[in-house]
């Protein structure tokens, strides 16, 4: 079916195109009575706008750009979630695009939100030891209103920020490992330029340093953020015979993947070996050990980057927000086993 045009209004109803304009514009120089009918007709006959003519002459589109790794990530699901339905019921529209944690991807994909001139953007950043960037000088220079679903970074500084305090949390896990008395506690650090996993492992050096312990190197790994990187430094602290009793993982996905591959090589756990991951997924919850994790606030971190957003787009000045989280306790964590016993040799999987 052929899109309904004003011209099309006009012909049925036997009026000019200019008042189907001003009639749906809602102009006062048209009747209520006619107003009411032509829109009526509208509606009838299946009439859309154009909200990019609409755009040109207002020169506003009311887009905005949702920048993130990727949708199939399940830590996203409740942030998208209470962004779209916030910008929704405010009247925009959003604009979705991933970088699949490519820096330049993420390039591209600002400059084509940029390209259909979108008001505002939310960014996930792809965290990168490099020190400048030049897109987001250009968003700066620019003056769009940019918003960071998470911290701040040397090569995006003066963006404002909402995420999670993730220091506390972090501190709160390991610390309860603590209060069940583990004492040999692995640590799975996230990738090395994200802000939020350097945050997260000194949450656990604070917690280890308050309870008169130092953080011994060889406990600690470089993980990942995915459930494959769990399964990874899994099957490596077998290999290396670590005598941990509990595993700290830098997000649930880590953990999930990280306690998977214990189960399945006949580990107990918490029996053999406690896990805490961070994040609180769908998934923690119903994984075959139900998982001990930090639970973020993402459906309130949304609503509270759209409030952000719309004083940006006020020219407001916004600072950055940190949202507590806590920890929820579940069947992962338990008392020290009293013999470590991942110096098992892997069985083949």
């Amino acid at each position: 079916m052929a899109n309904v045009r004003l011209k099309d209004i006009a012909a049925r109803a036997g009026v000019s195109m200019m008042t189907v304009s001003k009639a749906l514009r809602g102009q006062p120089d048209v009747s209520a009575a006619t107003r009411a009918r032509l829109k009526d007709l509208a509606q009838q006959m299946g009439y859309t706008p154009d909200s990019t003519a609409q755009g040109l002459r207002n020169r506003s589109t009311n887009l905005l750009g949702l920048v993130i790794s990727s949708s199939t990530d399940p830590s996203f699901a409740r942030l998208l979630l209470a962004l779209e339905e916030r910008v929704y019921e405010l009247g925009w529209d959003l604009v979705l695009m991933h970088t699949l944690n490519k820096v330049e991807r993420e390039e591209a994909c600002l400059r084509r939100l940029l390209a259909r001139r979108v008001e505002g953007v939310f960014i996930v950043p792809v965290y990168r030891m490099d020190p400048v960037s030049r897109i987001y000088q250009e968003l700066e220079e620019r003056a769009i209103p940019t918003l960071l679903l998470g911290h701040p970074a040397p090569f995006c500084p003066r963006f404002p920020g909402v995420a999670v305090d993730d220091l506390p949390a972090s501190q709160a896990a390991t610390r309860h490992l603590l209060d069940l008395g583990h004492r040999r506690i692995a640590y799975l650090a996230g990738p090395l330029a994200a802000p939020w996993a350097q945050a997260r492992f000194e949450g656990h050096r604070r917690a280890m340093s308050l309870a008169g312990l130092e953080v011994d190197e060889k406990l600690v790994f470089q993980a990942g953020s995915t459930i494959e990187d769990g399964v990874r430094t899994a099957l490596q602290m077998f290999n290396e015979g670590s005598d941990a009793t509990a595993v700290v993982a830098a997000n649930d996905l880590v953990a999930i993947g990280f306690s998977d591959t214990c189960l399945n090589q006949g580990l107990k756990i918490p029996g053999d070996l406690s896990v805490i991951g961070f994040g609180n997924v769908l998934a923690s919850e119903y994984f075959r050990v139900p998982l001990t994790t930090v639970r973020q606030p993402k459906y309130r971190l949304g609503l509270a980057a759209v409030e952000m957003m719309m004083q940006l787009l006020q020219r407001e000045r916004v600072e950055s927000k940190r949202l507590p989280a806590e920890l929820v306790i579940r069947a992962s964590s338990g008392v020290p086993a009293s013999v470590p016993v991942l110096s098992r040799q892997p069985q083949e999987i």
